[in-house]
C-alpha cells in the first residue's frame, strides 16, 4: 500500500483521524509498524471501519488533552480540529513536532520530481489520469490524490519512488496554516486546469480567490515548468501577466470527434476511442498528456494507455444503461462543473433528453450571494431540477430560501426545486425515460437517497409513476 523512506519505529497521533485522506495515511503508518494513535469528535464510514479493523479507530469520539504525551514523536493536524483543540494546545505546550497533512507530504518528498495539480476543476481527473498513464507505462512513482481511484489500494502512496504526483487542492492547510495547500508542495511540475470563483467561505473576492493562483505560480520551483489551459481567460491572464522563472507550457483542446456514444480523439493518422466523454475531459487529457511527457511518457505511450482510462471516482459515473437511456451521477457541485457536465452529457447524446438533477450541498453553492453564479449553469438540461435538503440549511447555520430565489438565481424558470427528497424521488419516478438520460450530480447524498435503486427505475423505459418504493 504505502512504503515509507522511514525505518524507526515512531509514536505518531493524529488529530481529526476520521478524514479520508488523515485516515489512509494513518493505516499506512500503522501498516509499517509505527504506533499510530488519533482522536476525532466524529468518525463516519468507510473510516470507521478501516481504522477498527487495523486497530487504530478511537475508543470514545472527542478531544481529550490526556491523549497527547511526551512518547509522541510527531503530530498530524486536520483540517477538521479546530485551533483551540485541546490536544492540539497540550501538544504546542510539550513543543511536539506538529505537521499539517501537506507538510508532511512534503517532508516526505522534498527530494523527489513533484508534479502538482491545481486548478479550481478537473484536478481528480487529471491526477487520475497521469497515475493510470504512469502504471499502464510499468513506471515507478508516488501520488497523492482526492479520491479512491480503480486499480489503487490508497489514495496515498510514499516509497522511494523519485515522482510523486500530487492533487492540489486550494483550500486551507490546517486550522493553524491558513495557506491553500497546493502552495505547501513547491512543485517542480505544477498544472492549472482552470480558475472559477470557489470555497467563498474563505475567499471572499473573485480577486483574492485568483490570488491563491498567482501566488502557486511563485512557488514552482525556478527552472521547472508550468502547464496551463490557455483557452481559459483567467488562466491565461495570470500566466501572461508572470514573471517567474518557469517553462510555461499551454494547451488546448485534442481535435476529436463522437460516432455512436463515443469520443475519439484524431492523434496523427491514429484515431483513438476513449471511455471518457465531454469537452472539460478533452482538456483534462491534454494537461495529463503534457505532464507525461515531462515525465518522458512518448505520445504513443500516452494514447494507447488513455484509450483504457475509465473515468475518476464519482466522475460521471455510469449506474446503469439500456439502449434508450443512461443514468451518470457525478461529483459536481460548482457553476463551472454543473455547466461542463451537463454539456459533456448534451454532446455525447444530442438526439437525446436530459434531466439534470443537482444537490446545492456546499457553503458556498448555498449562499445567496453566490447563488447568483450559477446563472444559465442548467440551461442545457430539458428537464432541470434543483434539490437542498432542509437539514444542510441547519447545519451549515445558513437562512433558509426557497423556490422563487433558486429560479431567479438560475435565471430559469422551468426549474423544479425540491427540498424533500421523498418529493424529488416520487418526481424523477413518474418521468418516462424512453430516449432521455438521467444525470444527477452533487457532492452529497441527496438526502440518502437509493440512487442505485433510482437508476434502476429509470432504466425501466416507458412505465410511468412504477417502483418509487423503497428508494430511499
Amino acid at each position: 500500500m504505502f512504503f515509507f523512506v522511514e525505518t524507526n519505529n515512531m509514536h505518531i497521533h493524529f488529530i481529526a483521524i476520521g478524514g479520508s485522506a488523515m485516515h489512509n495515511l494513518a493505516i499506512a503508518l500503522k501498516q509499517k509498524g509505527h504506533t499510530v494513535t488519533g482522536s476525532d469528535d466524529a468518525v463516519y464510514e468507510p473510516s470507521l471501519t478501516r481504522l477498527a479493523k487495523y486497530g487504530i479507530l478511537p475508543s470514545k469520539m472527542g478531544w481529550y488533552s490526556e491523549n497527547i504525551t511526551t512518547d509522541i514523536d510527531e503530530v498530524i493536524l486536520g483540517m477538521h480540529a479546530r485551533a483551540d483543540n485541546a490536544e492540539l494546545l497540550k501538544a504546542k505546550e510539550l513543543g511536539l513536532k506538529i505537521y499539517s497533512y501537506p507538510e508532511y507530504i512534503y517532508e516526505q518528498s522534498r527530494n523527489k520530481l513533484r508534479v502538482v495539480v491545481g486548478g479550481s476543476h478537473g484536478k481528480t481527473t487529471i491526477t487520475s489520469m497521469i497515475l493510470h498513464v504512469l502504471k499502464e507505462c510499468g513506471r515507478e512513482f508516488d501520488y497523492l490524490v482526492g479520491a479512491q481511484l480503480e486499480g489503487f489500494k490508497t489514495m496515498v502512496k510514499l516509497s522511494d519512488a523519485e515522482v510523486i504526483i500530487i492533487e492540489g487542492d486550494e483550500y486551507l492547510t490546517s486550522p493553524i496554516d491558513r495557506r491553500p495547500k497546493f502552495h505547501v508542495y513547491q512543485a517542480n511540475i505544477g498544472i492549472i486546469s482552470g480558475i472559477a470563483w470557489d470555497h467563498i467561505n474563505v475567499f471572499p473576492t473573485f480577486e483574492n480567490y485568483v490570488e491563491q493562483f498567482k501566488i502557486f505560480l511563485k512557488t514552482i520551483r525556478e527552472g521547472g515548468t508550468v502547464i496551463y489551459n490557455q483557452d481559459d481567460p483567467v488562466v491565461r491572464g495570470i500566466i501572461e501577466e508572470s514573471d517567474i522563472n518557469v517553462l510555461k507550457k499551454g494547451y488546448t483542446m485534442t481535435e476529436n470527434y463522437v460516432a455512436e456514444g463515443t469520443t475519439f480523439l484524431k492523434t496523427g493518422n491514429e484515431e483513438i476511442g476513449l471511455q471518457v466523454f465531454g469537452k472539460h475531459n478533452l482538456y483534462n487529457m491534454e494537461a495529463a498528456h503534457l505532464a507525461c511527457k515531462e515525465l518522458k511518457i512518448s505520445d504513443e505511450q500516452f494514447y494507447h494507455s488513455i484509450s483504457s482510462f475509465g473515468g475518476a471516482a464519482k466522475r460521471l459515473e455510469l449506474l446503469g444503461k439500456n439502449k434508450d437511456t443512461a443514468v451518470y451521477k457525478d461529483f459536481a457541485h460548482s457553476p463551472s462543473k454543473l455547466k461542463a457536465t451537463i454539456e459533456a452529457v448534451k454532446e455525447q447524446f444530442p438526439e437525446r433528453e436530459l434531466v439534470g438533477v443537482i444537490e446545492l450541498h456546499t457553503f458556498s453553492s448555498l449562499n445567496k450571494d453566490f447563488l447568483k453564479e450559477y446563472k444559465g449553469s442548467m440551461d442545457l438540461a430539458d428537464i432541470a431540477a434543483v434539490f437542498i435538503n432542509r437539514h444542510t440549511f441547519e447545519q451549515k447555520k445558513i437562512e433558509p430560501y426557497g423556490e422563487n430565489v433558486v429560479k431567479e438565481a438560475f435565471g430559469n424558470t422551468k426549474l423544479n426545486f425540491f427540498n424533500n427528497n421523498e418529493i424529488l424521488v416520487e418526481f424523477l419516478s413518474s418521468i418516462n425515460y424512453k430516449g432521455k438520460n438521467l444525470l444527477l450530480m452533487s457532492s452529497g447524498d441527496f438526502g440518502g437517497v437509493n440512487l442505485a435503486r433510482l437508476a434502476e427505475i429509470a432504466l425501466q423505459k416507458g412505465q410511468k409513476n412504477k417502483g418509487n418504493e423503497n428508494i430511499r
